[in-house]
């Protein structure tokens, strides 16, 4: 048991000791390593000159002997191209760069042996090492990669295809003799896909060629696709916008019919709409029938029709050529009975209903001017709008102007003159109750009895006032010629009484059943009060 631990601690001390060599060189590689200082990276484009510095910084306790600059391309061996010892004048080797190459500053010294080449190739590209021979750690190196540029000439085009189901290149972009390699991108909606490749160029440059593959369709055509192109030697990509050119055989539409001819409709028509690529080269209209209808006019891509009768009940074609093919469209125009459009025939009933309406008031309107009119006429007012209301009780005519009668001799009741008196009703004076009107009538005594003599305007002058509609007018000229009697033997002045309610069953000074014609040829009241 004691002699397995003691196995087991022997192998782990042998461990132990192997790590901590291990991590004692590496330190001392580092730190080493970190005492030749050189600049990581150099570019330079070509036919120029470029410095490659490299410096001890710390040789405290150690001797420098001896400097060795290396060149080693990206392929083949690694070659001394710059040697220096202090008890010895500088060499250069054979090598690639022989006779360009030369230690700087001159004479050159152990503590900074750089060196610098002059009209620098593509071909001088690689890593070059400073190495110092040193006592008593040995050999030290920095590395510096030597890059070379060359700016690319950069460029893109359209590839112009025809469409298809196979995918093909419909665009290319190039960038030409670039140092470093140019990276190639593309940008666009288009579906599908960018293949780059690389091919040397010229003393040592690179020449990147990309492809842009799709199935090309119509739709494609005159997308937007754009190359970018990113190298060293530009501050920013360079971008190449561009436009799919797809070629393809006309896609035809024809548009115009709204499903709505009918018979007697005039001036509709179809218009043939066609997309391609190239451009259309014709265009053809036609129908199945084969015979085109009279009343139908072409003009290129436009069909008129200027009247719609049965002959236009077909089917119009439209055919359209380019270079890659023809396109063709076509549509079945149905000729219909006329109908009324509901839309017109609201507005037109709304514009009846509305006239009608506006005819119907307007009558309304006259119909009421005209009663109103009416009964104002029929009541009989004296002196042309008093507040009075007379009442006739007989009819006479025209008065002498002594106010006698006419006929018979002055101052005595003629033959001829039988009127009554006209007896007023002033409403307006409740006091005055009923009597004669003064400005009328003068009272005269023939044989003990009372007699009046009436200034009333006979019924002639009342037709010749325009005071009465035509009804009244035709009782007065009754009136008129019934007066054939000498007097009036009925009494009495007769005095017609009636309620306050009843005045609205006045038409003027009547009731409407009232009056009752007498056999002398005078008309009285059924309802009078005689006094």
């Amino acid at each position: 048991m004691a002699r397995h631990d003691a196995r087991n601690w022997h192998d782990c001390s042998e461990m132990i000791g192997l790590l901590c060599l291990v991590a004692s060189i590496l330190l001392q590689h580092g730190a080493s390593g970190q005492r030749v200082k050189v600049e990581p990276e150099v570019s330079s484009y070509p036919g120029q000159t470029v410095n490659l510095r490299c410096a001890f910084t710390d040789a405290t306790g150690i001797q420098l002997t001896m400097v060795t600059w290396i060149y080693e391309p990206k392929e083949g061996e690694r070659i001394n191209i710059a040697v220096f010892h202090p008890n010895f004048d500088p060499n250069y080797p054979d090598s690639p760069v022989k006779g360009r190459v030369s230690f700087t500053p001159s004479p050159p010294s152990l503590a900074s042996p750089s060196i610098q080449i002059s009209e620098v190739r593509m071909t001088d590209e690689g890593r070059y090492i400073c190495e110092y021979a040193t006592y008593p750690s040995g050999n030290e190196q920095g590395i510096t990669h030597l890059v070379m540029l060359a700016k690319p000439q950069n460029s893109a085009s359209i590839v112009t295809v025809e469409a298809g189901t196979k995918p093909v290149v419909v665009a290319r972009c190039e960038s030409l003799d670039g140092r470093p390699a140019a990276q190639i991108s593309w940008v666009t909606t288009a579906n599908g896909n960018g293949t780059t490749v690389s091919k040397a160029g010229a003393d040592n440059t690179v020449t990147m060629t990309s492809e842009y593959r799709m199935v090309p369709t119509a739709a494609d055509n005159g997308k937007d696709i754009s190359c970018v192109v990113a190298h060293r030697t530009q501050v920013k990509p360079e971008s190449f916008p561009l436009k799919l050119a797809v070629q393809y055989a006309p896609q035809v539409t024809i548009v115009g019919y709204d499903n709505n001819w009918y018979l007697g409709r005039t001036n509709v028509m179809l218009t043939c709409q066609a997309t391609a690529n190239p451009v259309a080269l014709s265009v053809l209209w036609k129908t199945l029938s084969g015979e085109m209808p009279d009343t139908v006019q072409i003009n290129g891509n436009e069909l008129k029709v200027l009247k719609v009768d049965d002959a236009v009940n077909t089917t119009f074609v439209c055919e359209v050529k380019n270079r890659i093919g023809v396109g063709k469209d076509q549509v079945t125009a149905i000729v219909r009975e006329p109908s009324v459009n509901p839309s017109n025939a609201g507005v037109v009933a709304g514009a009846v209903i509305g006239s009608l309406l506006a005819l119907l008031l307007v009558a309304a309107l006259v119909a009421v001017l005209i009663t109103r009119s009416r009964r104002q006429q029929q009541g009989y007012r004296a002196n042309g709008g008093s507040d009075m209301k007379t009442r006739i009780f007989g009819g006479g005519k025209k008065a002498s102007k002594n106010g006698t009668g006419g006929g018979a001799g002055s101052g005595g009741v003629g033959g001829g003159n039988n009127n009554g008196p006209i007896y007023v009703y002033n409403e307006s004076s409740s006091h005055q109750g009923l009597g004669e009107k003064n400005n009328h009538h003068q009272p005269l005594t023939m044989g003990g009895r009372p007699e009046v003599v009436a200034t009333t305007p006979t019924a002639q002058d009342i037709l010749l006032s325009n005071e009465l509609d035509d009804a009244e007018r035709r009782k007065f000229d009754e009136l008129e010629a019934e007066e054939r009697y000498d007097h009036f033997s009925g009494g009495a002045p007769i005095l017609q009484l009636r309620p306050p309610h009843d005045q609205d069953d006045i038409i003027g000074d009547y009731l409407d059943d009232d009056m009752e014609s007498q056999r002398d040829g005078s008309v009285i009241s059924r309802t009078a009060v005689y006094v």
